[in-house]
This record gives structure tokens, C-alpha cells and sequence, in this order.
């Protein structure tokens, strides 16, 4: 029983199977994360637990359909990758479809595991002639030490002043009992993001067509869930 309830919690850098997730998109039905490494054990008192989980239900609560909706413009923006190089939306588009995705940073595991499943499948990406754009609210510096500890061969783009992530609505703020929380167990999200930073977004895969319309989407507040690779490959197949 403590195992499960240890499974439930969300716990933000621990690798765990993530169970039921569901995609908007113009026909499909629900389907499960991949990938999920083993568990790891760490420890956590009961106040902590319920901590989390409390903060989990309000956010839920809170904003029970995040992200802009299948069928809707997506907003246009310019961002800084992590070479100091301005990246807009629509240029890329001009290109063909984007596969926009927000993740909350480098010291989260889910959000590393995905961008490295993107990694290993963008050449299917590319037969549909699709480009990849990654957002996050990490400061360049970060995102330019996780660009060159992956190698990662797509754009990771940083929103510092969060305008990217309120349009795309998966933009909020960490209550201060939970960044304290984190940064007790060494994830300091003002590290990452920047002095008086500490919002994030909710995870989210957005499939963009050529004229800028949102074909697929998934974005949960539950962070385990993402969506999958194949599934990104299957709504370009259908553009």
C-alpha cells in the first residue's frame, strides 16, 4: 500500500510508471506513456506526502483543461535558443508542421526522458518534414548546459518573462511551501529559472500545422503524462 501511494504522488525526480494518459487530437483514443525507467527509491515523511499531494489537487483544480484546444490559432512568438539565436514560430512554419513542446526544466527526469524519446525519433519527424521546438522557463545558461551534455538536435527555447507559456495556457506558480520542499531535497527551481522565478509550465505536446492550426494536443497537470513519440508521428502522418 505505501508503494502505491509512493507511485500516486507525483513526485517530481523520481522515475516511475505513469499509468492512463488521453491526447486531443482530430480521432483518437486514450494511450499510455512509454518509457518509464525503474523506480528509485526516496525517502519522504508524511507531511511531505500530503504536502504534495495537496498541491497537486488545487493545481488540478485550478486549471482543469490547460493548454489552447484542437482546432484553435497558435500563438505566434520570437525566443532565445540556447545559442543566443532569436526563434519564431511562424518562420517555422513556413518550413512545415511543428512539434511545439513545453517541459519544466533540466532537473526534471520525466521532462528529460521525453526530450531524449523526441531525440531518437526525430528522423521520423523529418520524413513529414516537421521541426521541433522546445520551450522551457530555465534561463539560457541552462538550457545551453543541457543542449551540450545531450547534444540535442533541436531548439531548446527559453521563456523568461513566461508570455509563451500564459498564451499557450500552461502557465503557474509554485506555491512557497513546494519550492521550499523541492529545494530541501536539491532541486532549486531559482537556480534554474532565474531570481524570482519559480512558475512553470504544464507539460505539453502541441502539433502545429503549416497555417498554424493546433491539430493534436496533450497538456496534463499530472507531469508523468506526456505524449508519446508515436502518436506525435501518427498526427503528422494524418496533416
Amino acid at each position: 500500500m505505501r508503494l502505491l501511494i509512493f507511485l500516486s504522488l507525483l513526485l517530481p525526480f523520481v522515475g516511475v510508471q505513469a499509468y492512463g494518459a488521453a491526447y486531443l487530437s482530430s480521432g483518437t483514443s486514450p494511450i499510455e506513456v512509454e518509457e518509464m525507467p525503474t523506480i528509485k527509491r526516496i525517502s519522504w515523511t508524511s507531511s511531505e506526502l500530503k504536502l504534495m499531494k495537496g498541491a497537486i489537487d488545487d493545481l488540478s483544480k485550478a486549471m482543469p483543461s490547460p493548454g489552447i484546444q484542437v482546432g484553435e490559432q497558435a500563438p505566434d512568438f520570437s525566443l532565445t535558443n540556447a545559442q543566443g539565436k532569436s526563434v519564431t514560430l511562424y518562420d517555422e512554419l513556413k518550413k512545415g508542421p511543428v512539434v511545439l513542446v513545453f517541459y519544466r526544466g533540466a532537473w526534471c527526469p520525466y521532462c528529460n526522458m521525453q526530450l531524449r524519446s523526441l531525440r531518437k525519433n526525430l528522423p521520423l519527424f523529418k520524413q513529414y518534414n516537421a521541426q521541433l521546438l522546445t520551450v522551457t522557463p530555465q534561463t539560457p545558461d541552462r538550457s545551453q548546459a543541457q543542449f551540450k551534455k545531450e547534444g540535442y538536435p533541436f531548439e531548446v527555447l527559453s521563456d523568461l518573462d513566461y508570455e509563451v507559456l500564459k498564451g499557450y495556457k500552461l502557465y503557474y506558480e509554485l506555491p512557497e511551501n513546494l519550492i521550499q520542499l523541492y529545494k530541501k531535497h536539491n532541486i532549486d527551481i531559482v537556480r534554474f529559472n532565474g531570481e524570482g522565478r519559480t512558475a512553470l509550465p504544464v507539460p505539453g505536446t502541441f502539433i502545429i500545422d503549416n497555417k498554424g492550426v493546433v491539430r493534436a494536443m496533450m497538456a496534463q497537470t499530472d507531469y508523468k503524462v506526456r505524449m508519446k513519440t508515436s502518436d506525435i508521428v501518427h498526427e503528422l502522418e494524418l496533416l
